[in-house]
């Protein structure tokens, strides 16, 4: 039976990395009252963080942004680092999550001041079970990487060049999402201001 259920998950994994990735319009981002399944992923500073122990202190703030390449990225994590302590009061940690490999996690935390936790998304698996990856139309990825600097596919850890909606998601101890705040316009970013309103 273990032997079955190992093959079966083998296969599903192999099916899940060749799925046809998703245009950024098919994404829908995780509902409200979805439960969260247990990650782990690479800080800035090379260490594991583990959602589930996380969840044991704390909500927990997952935040998506595409790179350290990205401005209104860079603005928004800055935003999140000015507010950090009110934030930490009202009980909520903050987890910045991109497809970016350790050393570009660095070049983020230099650019924004981040002392929050970064996390490298190896292989977009946290991406894809908030059902926030897709992949951009070759023409915009074309000019994230020339005028941009964003360097995809040398950053990321395949060839794949996918990105995450930026998005934002509150996890309840029981990690469940309290609050989201979804929009594919990547200009629009969840606002500190609506975070602090929420009731945990």
């Amino acid at each position: 039976m273990k032997v079955i259920l190992s093959l079966s998950f083998f296969f599903l994994s192999i099916l899940t990395a060749n799925a046809q990735p998703k245009s950024e319009a098919e994404t829908a981002g995780a509902a409200v009252g979805s439960k969260i399944e247990n990650f782990q992923a690479q800080d800035q500073y090379g260490q594991s963080f583990d959602l589930a122990t996380a969840l044991q202190k704390e909500a927990v703030l997952v935040v998506f942004y595409r790179g350290q390449w990205c401005p209104f990225c860079n603005k928004h994590l800055s935003d999140l680092q000015d507010s950090l302590a009110l934030l930490a009061a009202k009980g909520i940690r903050v987890v910045a999550i991109s497809p970016e490999k350790t050393a570009y996690l660095e070049k983020m935390q230099a650019k924004t001041g981040a002392s929050f936790t970064l996390l490298y998304d190896e292989n977009y698996d946290i991406a894809r079970q908030f059902d926030v990856l897709f992949l951009p139309e070759g023409a915009t990825r074309k000019k994230y990487n020339l005028l941009l600097n964003a360097k995809l596919k040398e950053a990321h850890d395949n060839e794949q060049e996918m990105l995450p909606v930026p998005a934002s998601f509150l996890l309840g101890i029981d990690g469940t999402i309290r609050w989201r705040h979804f929009e594919h316009d990547y200009r629009k970013r969840a606002s500190v201001a609506e975070l602090l309103q929420l009731s945990l």
